[in-house]
């Protein structure tokens, strides 16, 4: 390799500069010393923690990532995923009766404001209305007015609201208030109740936590 227009004796962080390689080698020095700070810091943090209370908080982390990452890839799927994706978790949770059932129920109302139907139980004994829209923005007070007025239609008195998104403030005060009973579900609880449930998630490992049985061992 030429240093071009240098004193080959002497050379210095200006002629080094010249080539595209030092400056990567550089960059990835600078990044991995700041990684390495970060996680003393970090380190040094846990520290103060017994390992009970650093394993909660690894879990916690690890959580925390896991349900960003959901809530990102529900918003990539197609509508259709997504209605599916509602029916499956709403069955977790024991509404709807089968699978079969709640499948067919979901997106066949058409009815202005509802985009299905699902037994609250098994037997049937009372329905509840779903409207499950992703959004980009905040969903707001108009959209929760809407859907009661298609609940008031039907005569239904229970709604569920999913969206990919958040409410408004107005929106959340408006479902309080009215006599038909909406659960507002954003995308932030959407993805803690597919983790909770087992939708769209797979265990990767499970770690049994025991401690001493002192009362095994007051029995000599």
């Amino acid at each position: 390799m030429e240093l071009l227009g240098t004193n080959p004796e002497k050379i210095d962080i200006s002629v080094l500069e010249q080539f595209p390689e030092f400056i990567e080698f550089r960059n990835r020095k600078k990044a991995k010393s700041g990684n390495e700070v970060q996680a003393e810091i970090s380190i040094g943090q846990a520290s103060d923690l017994t390992p009970e209370d650093s394993l909660a908080e690894a879990y916690k982390q690890l959580r925390s990532s896991l349900e960003s990452e959901i809530i990102n890839a529900v918003k990539e799927a197609s509508p259709s995923f997504f209605e599916r994706l509602v029916v499956d978790l709403l069955v977790k949770m024991g509404y709807g009766g089968s699978r079969q059932d709640a499948g067919k129920a979901l997106g066949k109302s058409g009815d202005g404001g509802i985009d299905g139907i699902i037994n609250e139980d098994r037997l049937g004994l009372d329905v509840i209305y779903i409207q499950a829209k992703r959004w980009e923005g905040s969903v707001g007070r108009p959209e929760i007015q809407k859907f009661a007025g298609a609940l008031q239609g039907q005569r239904a008195r229970k709604g569920v609201f999913i969206t990919t998104s958040s409410f408004t403030k107005d929106a959340i005060e408006y479902a309080s208030l009215i006599e038909s009973k909406i659960i507002l579900i954003d995308g932030e609880y959407l993805s803690k109740l597919m983790v909770e449930h087992n939708v769209g998630v797979s265990t990767v490992g499970t770690y049994e936590v025991k401690k001493l049985d002192s009362d095994y061992f007051d029995n000599e």
